[in-house]
């Protein structure tokens, strides 16, 4: 089974210091990217710092997705807003696709329109190499955070962050090289990060649209289901099991064979029982729905 933590305002309490996180370290590279891109007339490391400064409005959408998303249920939303989390992550897809076409255009003029390309000063490449740093915490941070409360949109802030790592290092061969004369290898360097921000973008499509459609969360949770439901020595058999992903966590429906002689009641006890069970062992599973039936009869739904 997948170990997530289930206490909700723990999980809270970490997704929102995992996105202060975010926040505030692009907003720490946005203003030195763009102050020391101008003090060293690095153009690539201005086009960074419009970049990062992206990554502080996608780091925003993903603390709004993610507070959002730990709202309980209410008369409108019956299973909660657990799926504002992988919408969000699908919004961040579209601004990684615009970050590519701004790299692409970088590119377009400088080859396309005879832009002049002028070696920058060695302290973009300084900076460079902080970004890279910087970049590379704050990735592991998020990626690792979010798969620790299971959260698509920390998770996406994560990849999406991942992306800076290699924009940095693009920034410092594109310095080291110009200063060796080698000018054109800066937008070179640019078109490979241009697809990497668009593979990165495929990615969490597939990732966070698989969520919304309610694909499951992990394979083998069918047989965790089954298999603590069988634990209980009341249930004879369970079937028609059926796992509900909602992003942050999911929802089960399940039908349990009980003793045919059993009355209401008892089978009523059981099927609590149940339900209990399957939320304390499979933390994912906030949500459980028991149909009770007889051992002998079939009653599969058609």
């Amino acid at each position: 089974m997948v170990n997530k933590l289930q206490n909700v305002d723990i999980r809270a309490k970490v997704g929102r210091k995992a996105s202060f996180v975010a926040i505030f370290g692009n907003i720490f590279l946005t203003m030195f990217n763009f102050l020391v891109g101008f003090l060293s007339g690095s153009t690539a490391l201005v086009a960074e710092g419009t970049h990062t400064l992206s990554d502080v409005i996608t780091s925003l959408m993903a603390y709004v997705g993610f507070r959002i998303g730990m709202r309980p249920a209410d008369e409108e939303h019956l299973y909660g807003h657990g799926r504002a989390e992988p919408i969000v992550g699908l919004i961040i897809v579209v601004f990684l696709g615009i970050v590519a076409f701004e790299i692409l255009s970088e590119v377009y003029k400088k080859f396309m329109l005879g832009e002049a390309m002028t070696p920058p000063g060695l302290i973009a490449a300084v900076m460079a190499l902080i970004g890279i740093f910087i970049n590379y915490a704050m990735t592991n941070y998020l990626v690792k955070t979010g798969k620790r409360i299971n959260s698509p949109v920390l998770i996406a802030d994560g990849r999406h962050q991942s992306v800076d790592i290699f924009s940095c290092a693009a920034v410092l061969i594109g310095v080291i090289g110009s200063r060796f004369g080698f000018t054109f290898l800066d937008p070179i360097v640019a078109i490979f990060i241009a697809f990497m921000v668009l593979k990165t973008a495929f990615q969490l499509a597939c990732d966070n649209v698989n969520s919304i459609m309610g694909k499951l969360p992990y394979p083998l949770i069918v047989e965790d289901v089954k298999s603590v439901v069988l634990s209980l020595k009341d249930v004879k058999g369970v079937h028609d099991v059926k796992i509900n992903n909602m992003g942050p966590y999911s929802s089960a429906e399940l039908h349990i064979e009980l003793d045919k002689d059993l009355n209401l009641q008892e089978s009523h006890k059981i099927a609590h029982k149940v339900e209990e069970l399957i939320i304390n062992k499979i933390e994912i599973i906030k949500m459980v729905t028991v149909h009770t039936c007889p051992t002998e009869d079939k009653c599969e739904i058609k």
